[in-house]
């Protein structure tokens, strides 16, 4: 059984989880650089729609590299996005502390 291609780049295919939060594999979070980052711009495609998620918070676990962000309920209600749906990540921005106090903006 042939094994999976290592995710180590964007863009990325993802489902999301029942709790609508979207896993960023550890690989790909450390070819990115972002270990560090708490919050981030995430750009997400679904149903040919350019959505631009900002200051998102990034979860984390103590012992592994991977993340994981939660899609805010106004943008699940307005796209139609449902648990176990296929999104793509096609873009990360990591955000620094001046850039976090910025209110929250959803974009198409």
């Amino acid at each position: 059984m042939p094994s999976s291609k290592p995710i180590e780049e964007l863009p990325y295919k993802a489902r999301v989880y029942i709790n609508n939060q979207v896993l960023l594999p550890a690989r790909l979070v450390k070819a990115l650089g972002i270990e560090w980052a708490k919050y981030a711009e995430i750009t997400i495609k679904y149903n040919d729609c350019i959505i631009t998620l900002k200051r998102v918070a990034l979860l984390r676990t103590r012992h592994t590299a991977s993340r994981q962000f939660t899609i805010p309920k106004e943008v699940r209600d307005k796209y139609g996005i449902m648990p176990l749906d296929e999104i793509e990540v096609i873009g990360i921005r990591p955000l620094r502390n001046k850039e976090i106090n910025a209110k929250q903006v959803i974009n198409e």
